[in-house]
């Protein structure tokens, strides 16, 4: 509004047009930011610097360090605004009922010998979960126990059945002759 009083269309006109009274956008001019915002900048920023400094501490701790560097706050709100923001522990809990795996989907043709006389004989198979400041990212990556190598990997953020699909299509690929080939994973397929 301060830009279309400046090209000199009246405030009161203004304010007509967009449907607001005078009286607020008079106050909001005299103080834009309110007292109640600009103390919760000021505790943020405290968490956020003992947070930097320390990630590895949870939303208490950082309360009482921001609490040392002169910013008033209860639990609860240094909780809040820790969530807000996504500042977590790196050693945060575990989310979630561990869940015991149900029986293998297939017979194991493998009996637990991981070893291989020759290449393309014995394949390993496994989606590791990695968390990052994006979201999680899941990696099925193929191996040859002979070699020793990766002969197949795929990454993606959703844990999907083409998921193990793109990694095998691209082991199969790599290594043209698999005629015979165990694939093993933890569920033993």
């Amino acid at each position: 509004m301060k830009e279309l009083a400046a090209d000199g269309t009246p405030v009161t006109v203004t304010c007509r047009v967009l449907k607001l009274a005078r009286q607020p956008y008079y106050r909001w001019l005299d103080k834009p930011v309110t007292d109640a915002v600009l103390e919760e900048a000021y505790r943020a920023k405290a968490l956020f610097d003992a947070h930097r400094d320390d990630p590895e501490f949870g939303y208490r701790f950082l309360a009482d360090e921001a609490r040392d560097a002169g910013a008033r706050m209860a639990d609860r709100t240094a909780w809040r605004i820790c969530r807000d923001n996504r500042w977590w522990s790196v050693f945060g809990k575990k989310r979630g009922r561990a869940k015991k795996a149900g029986p293998p989907v297939h017979d194991d043709l493998v009996r637990r010998d991981f070893t291989a006389d020759g290449p393309n004989r014995l394949w390993l198979a496994d989606i590791p979960e990695h968390a990052t400041s994006e979201g999680k990212l899941y990696l099925c990556a193929i191996k040859d126990v002979f070699s020793n190598r990766i002969v197949g990997y795929s990454i993606d953020a959703r844990m999907k059945y083409r998921l193990a699909v793109t990694a095998l299509e691209n082991a199969v690929a790599r290594r043209e002759h698999v005629d015979g080939c165990i694939l093993h994973s933890d569920r033993g397929w």
